[in-house]
């Protein structure tokens, strides 16, 4: 190549989620808005339009006056108003389809979680916001992912409908209930009856300046079905209070004898290997890990890494260890339960820690195996690590696998300490309780 040849110029190929947001090379641009009015750019498409919907509170919630005052009244508002839906073109638009294929011709479980929780973030501000420029905006949370059941694998070659709204509201506490349709036989003008996936998150509304808890709108249901979900919201929070104050209580009470039946088979493989069950392995044994430094590009629109991004690596390293284990291609069938136990900020040193919990063989034909990923927020400079994230999956087998592999066997999970065996109660309870 010649001395005088041109560089090639690279622009970005992105486009900004705010209206009249220029190119920074742009001569006739009259205005740039400051990077901090950018969310992060790993996102779905889905998110970056839900982002882009969200484009005109942006500014006010991205840069609030902490000096301007909280929400003095608060409004009555219908679940109507915070319904929000996302329509999924995979039939026409062959680069959204292509950006959601996974090796079976279906959607990218990790994507759509990313997508989930960016809808779930959405509608929570709509129903928090209160239309006043003049009051500083509250700062949304997302505290927990209740259960998150596929009833059916999704194809990516035909359409895809994303729709929820808020059903449940305490005093500083939502409840978002989504689901996720398909149109029958490729037919766009009917849903198939029941939904593919549903899916339950529970924001906290932070007031931006204090970051104490702070009040939010009312919820007032009008229909039947809006009124039996908002009942039904309004039992699991009181079993989440009930079960947060009986957790330790509960071992320590009653469950001695369960905690030893655990136990029993794994001090078997500690203290004689050579004796152990061939159909049993050390919960220990079944672990994978890996590592990242959050980047700038996977924050959300509050600057701190997006909820989305942490589920879609969890699930990818809780689908691997559900391969690793099994030994055969694992089929997701639920997100059990996530817990956001603390922020995690871009330039964090963030460890996923994954293990198989336990094993369930009710079923011969689908056995469950049930995936522990733990998220680490490590500061080697100071010597600590904190839990940020706890998700809860459960996997099985894909059927013609098993066809395949005829005798395929899934073994049982034994832990080899108290803690590991505790972990695993609290797991089977919390399940058993859903």
């Amino acid at each position: 190549m010649g001395s005088n040849s041109n560089p090639i110029p690279v622009v970005s190929t992105f486009t900004s989620p705010f209206e009249d947001s220029p190119r920074a090379n742009d001569p006739n641009s009259p205005f740039k808005k400051p990077l901090s009015l950018w969310p992060g750019m790993y996102h779905s498409p889905v998110t970056n339009a839900l982002w882009e919907a969200r484009s005109k509170i942006f500014e006010r919630l991205l840069d609030p006056s902490l000096d301007a005052p909280p929400q003095s009244e608060l409004r009555t508002k219908l679940p109507s108003e915070s319904r929000t839906t996302i329509l999924y073109n995979f039939s026409t638009d062959y680069i959204l389809r292509e950006q959601y294929r996974d090796p079976w011709n279906e959607v990218r479980i990790g994507k759509l979680l990313e997508d989930l929780d960016a809808l779930a973030g959405t509608i929570s501000v709509k129903h928090c916001s209160d239309d006043d420029t003049m009051t500083r905006p509250l700062l949304l949370v997302t505290a927990s992912v209740d259960k998150m059941v596929l009833k059916k694998s999704i194809s990516v070659d035909i359409d895809l409908k994303m729709s929820g709204a808020a059903i449940w509201v305490g005093r500083s506490s939502i409840e978002i209930q989504l689901e996720v349709n398909q149109f029958a036989n490729g037919n766009n003008d009917a849903l198939e009856s029941t939904p593919l996936l549903t899916a339950n998150f529970i924001f906290v509304a932070r007031d931006s300046k204090t970051g104490k808890a702070a009040p939010i709108n009312r919820l007032s249901p009008e229909t039947e079905q809006e009124k039996l979900l908002y009942e039904q919201a309004e039992l699991r929070n009181g079993l989440r209070k009930k079960k947060k104050g009986e957790d330790k209580r509960g071992i320590e009470n009653g469950n001695v004898n369960r905690l030893e039946a655990l136990l029993a088979e794994g001090r078997i493989f500690c203290d004689m290997p050579a004796l152990a069950n061939r159909d049993s392995i050390l919960l220990r044994d079944t672990r994978l890990e890996n590592s990242l430094i959050c980047q700038p590009q996977q924050r959300n629109i509050h600057g701190r890494i997006f909820g989305g991004f942490l589920m879609h690596r969890a699930f990818e390293l809780a689908f691997s260890t559900a391969y690793a284990f099994a030994g055969m291609m694992p089929c997701f069938l639920e997100v059990d339960h996530v817990d956001f136990l603390r922020p995690v900020d871009v330039g964090d040193f963030l460890r996923f820690k994954s293990c198989v919990l336990y094993t369930e063989f009710e079923n011969a034909d689908q056995p469950l195996i049930n995936i522990e990923v733990v998220a680490h927020v490590t500061k080697p400079e100071l010597r600590s690590s904190e839990v940020s994230n706890k998700f809860y999956f459960t996997f099985t087998v894909r059927p013609e696998v098993k066809v395949i592999n005829n005798g395929f066997r899934i073994r049982k999970v034994v832990p080899a300490t108290e803690e590991e065996a505790r972990t695993i109660l609290e797991r089977m309870d919390a399940e058993a309780l859903q």
